[in-house]
């Protein structure tokens, strides 16, 4: 066995899967050895992760990363998780768990929230954490627990978000990982520790908040009792490295830009540079710096600081990305008509364009469920024709999207004085084709598209800077340039992307 290989657990909203990732001849390969869904549950305390579910998953693709390794002579050196941001679990004195997370969906955080502006106001906040306002951010979803069951936040020995949570599973080593702990808004993004005067000005507890350490740290080796269940054979410990675990945070590492191309400072970038696109459930937007930009007009434009692999800042902007797409489709396969994506963007292609058009940041359009009624209830407030096929349904959604982004890079360049030049779409929105044509011409750039599993990749190699066999981050994205096959999308109809811009800033109300 002298390949070595990287296992990533990429878990998303909707689905999760393990890849091993085998590193040689500067170049990386993906197999995939497990996927499955992610399924929320609800139950009478609220909208939850089906954790143990999503555990027994976790261990079933160790399982089958075990035996690919085993017949292909590959190593396992290590594996680490990366899952979407904010949400926790809680862990107790004795290392039992305290209650099945949250998932950031639920209800109660939209109050919480508002309870926490009207007590510090906006800016406070934000001038403190450079993290925009979203009603599931970890610091309202804190208020909530304590809320509604104090005790349980006192009890608390760690607070873990969910990856740091699944390699506590995995090793027994309760830490918590920058780029996932960026997400919270409880981070001082110039100290880079937890902002403890602003979880004490909102009264909540701060001892469950440990160190916090760098992607591509080792936090220890795989519990024996865990690699038994999962069959492993290998004479040697894996460890447990821990990557960008936000996910965003490892798709970004996988950006396939030389070192030269990127940004190198927060506020006031002259002259040029690349985007990205993280596309998925979610559509996260922004350009990499140095340095974070906390501005009063950051703020204002809802850009957020998180941290990258490699000490970068993630400078961006959340959209609500593919999940509309998501939603409209268990809608019409509840109504019996089951389309899978391809068909749906395939009809979509034909559509009428800019029929419908839509806010994806419309606050009804967060909550799942009924999303098609949704979109009718917008088009009646704005006086526009509801969608009456999936076809129209579907290309509405994209066509919105296009459009938001194409506001967002604008206002990215004038936040960082810059001017974009090309915009790189990682994860598996970028098999949408339909949509990347719209977003180059949306947005008048090339689209450079690839590769699909950036996340995992990101994740993987990110291990492999922990195991000494990288480098760093420029030598991650040459590995990552030399092993993916990219797509470029060039813009073919800016004018009339253009043309609609004015009516579609009038409906989402700038």
């Amino acid at each position: 066995m002298n390949t070595p290989g990287f296992l990533a657990f990429d878990l998303g909203a909707e689905s999760g899967r393990a890849m091993l990732a085998t590193l040689g001849d500067g170049k990386v390969v993906l197999h995939e050895c497990h996927r499955f869904a992610n399924r929320p549950v609800t139950l009478p305390s609220g909208y939850h992760w089906d954790l143990t579910g999503l555990w027994h998953e976790l261990v079933e693709g160790l399982r089958k990363a075990g035996g690919l390794a085993h017949a292909k002579g590959i190593r396992i050196v290590s594996l680490g998780v990366d899952t979407w941001g904010v949400d926790f679990g809680l862990i107790g004195r004795s290392g039992q768990l305290l209650g099945l997370p949250f998932a950031y969906r639920d209800e109660s955080h939209a109050p919480a929230m508002a309870k926490a502006v009207k007590q510090l106001g906006e800016k406070a906040i934000y001038d403190a954490t450079g993290i925009q306002f979203m009603p599931f951010n970890t610091l309202f979803q804190l208020i909530a627990r304590r809320d509604a069951e104090p005790a349980v936040l006192e009890q608390a020995e760690h607070l873990l978000l969910m990856p740091d949570l699944l390699h506590y599973f995995f090793s027994g080593k309760a830490v918590n990982e920058a780029t996932i702990a960026s997400t919270t808004q409880m981070i001082d993004p110039r100290t880079r520790q937890w902002h403890t005067g602003l979880l004490k000005d909102l009264h909540l507890p701060t001892h469950a908040f440990k160190a916090i350490v760098p992607a591509g740290t080792r936090i220890g080796t795989l519990r024996h009792d865990v690699a038994a269940a999962a069959g492993l054979t290998q004479d040697h410990p894996i460890d447990v490295i821990v990557p960008g675990s936000h996910d965003t945070a490892s798709a970004i590492a996988a950006v396939p830009v030389d070192a030269k191309q990127t940004s190198r400072s927060s506020g006031g970038t002259s002259g040029v540079g690349w985007a990205y696109l993280s596309s998925g459930t979610w559509s996260l937007m922004g350009a990499e710096l140095d340095e974070p930009c906390i501005t009063d007009a950051s703020c204002a434009a809802g850009f957020t600081n998180e941290r990258g692999v490699g000490n970068k800042v993630r400078f961006l902007k959340n959209i609500s990305g593919l999940w509309l797409v998501q939603q409209l489709r268990a809608d019409f396969a509840a109504q019996g008509n089951t389309l899978d994506y391809a068909e749906l963007t395939a009809l979509a292609a034909e559509a009428e364009p800019f029929r419908t058009l839509v806010d994806p940041g419309y606050a009804p359009f967060a909550s799942p469920g009924n999303m098609a009624g949704k979109f009718d209830a917008f088009a009646a407030k704005t006086d526009q024709p509801a969608p009456q096929t999936p076809a129209q349904y579907v290309r509405a959604a994209l066509e919105s999207l296009a459009l938001t982004y194409r506001l967002t890079r604008a206002k990215l360049d004038e936040l960082l004085g810059r001017r974009t030049t090309v915009l790189h779409i990682v994860g598996g929105g970028g098999k949408n084709v339909l949509l990347n044509q719209m977003t180059a011409d949306a947005l008048g750039l090339p689209v450079v598209v690839g590769p699909y599993e950036g996340t995992a990749i990101g994740n993987a190699l990110t291990q492999a800077i922990g195991a000494g066999l990288i480098k760093n981050l420029a030598e991650l994205r040459s590995i990552v340039k030399a092993s993916c096959e990219v797509t470029t999308y060039q813009s073919s109809n800016a004018a009339a992307w253009e043309a609609v811009e004015s009516r579609f800033v009038q409906l989402i109300g700038i």
